[in-house]
């Protein structure tokens, strides 16, 4: 292929298999760098990355802050409770404020699906989508993709069951069309009320029960019940949900032990999976977090060193 010429990361809608493969090799690269001492690289030093998450986050905004600096760059993270948004400014301005003080990287998660693609249209920096509502979170399927590279070697064939909220579900989105993309088998399985059946558009199965949707999968994907989603009545209760569609460390002890467990995090222990796998030997969540760190350096060197040169298509 002939390299990298897109100048924002924003969607894998817009990433071709080539262009994930690319990224998932220079990622690689970036794993193996982290387990050597020192593991600076440096190769954009004087550069400025921004950080603007309207969102909590730990792993994401770390990664991207420590990543930033392996690179060598400068790292500015904008704090939004004291930012002129809160005096009722527009976002637009903000970021036209931010333009005029020459950052070379915006990462942005916002609570609204579409405006790292608004900021796209008229930003002169690097735009990187670090999740924005309930549409996408590329860099997070990326770090999946990794992961499950490093331990199966390919992708072709593998059956990767995603069990949850996939309503309210970014990473599944945008995980299903990385696996798609690649040639993996996608299921969707969980509450059949956060399982639309609109996920099919993208490719994917709905299979119900949990168990049968796990049974023969590489992959038991399990996504985050998110709490604060909890009051819409989705499901009757966290203690339900735990019992008919978590995965429990007795059932996966009799049954699905020769898969390996994903899930992006953070983990309610006891909720989505059993307390004691989170470390189970056959658990990459761990993994995944360092997976995020090489990934997110590879997207920033990616984007600043090739993404300058006129994009193959319109992002």
């Amino acid at each position: 292929m002939g390299g990298w010429c897109k100048t924002h990361l924003l969607s894998m809608r817009f990433l071709t298999r080539e262009d994930i493969v690319y990224l998932l090799d220079k990622a690689d690269e970036f794993r193996e760098l982290l387990e050597a001492s020192p593991r600076y690289r440096e190769s954009l030093k004087g550069l400025v990355l921004v950080n603007f998450f309207f969102e909590p986050s730990t792993r994401t905004r770390v990664s991207f802050e420590i990543a930033g600096k392996l690179l060598g760059m400068q790292v500015v993270n904008v704090d939004v409770e004291v930012s002129s948004l809160r005096k009722g400014e527009s976002l637009r301005d903000t970021i036209r404020t931010l333009a005029r003080l020459k950052p070379d990287v915006l990462v942005i998660r916002h609570s609204q699906s579409g405006v790292p693609e608004y900021l796209a249209r008229f930003s002169p920096f690097h735009i990187v989508n670090a999740g924005d509502g309930t549409h996408e979170h590329p860099t997070q399927a990326l770090l999946d993709l990794l992961a499950i590279r490093r331990t199966f070697h390919h992708f072709e064939g593998l059956r990767v069951a995603i069990v949850g909220d996939v309503l309210h579900s970014r990473v599944a989105r945008s995980l299903s069309i990385g696996l798609k993309s690649l040639g993996s088998e996608v299921i969707f399985s969980g509450p059949p009320t956060l399982v639309p059946p609109q996920v099919e558009a993208l490719g994917a199965r709905r299979v119900f029960p949990v168990e049968e949707a796990i049974t023969g999968a590489q992959v038991i994907y399990l996504l985050r019940i998110q709490r604060e989603r909890q009051e819409a009545g989705y499901f009757p209760s966290l203690r339900e949900y735990a019992t008919f569609f978590g995965l429990k460390e007795s059932l996966w002890e009799k049954a699905f032990q020769n898969a390996f467990i994903m899930h992006p995090g953070p983990v309610n222990r006891g909720v989505e999976m059993g307390y004691g796998l989170v470390e189970h030997e056959r658990s990459l969540v761990e993994e995944q977090v360092t997976c995020g760190l090489a990934v997110r350096m590879a997207v920033l060197e990616t984007l600043v060193r090739e993404g300058e040169r006129i994009p193959c298509g319109e992002f």
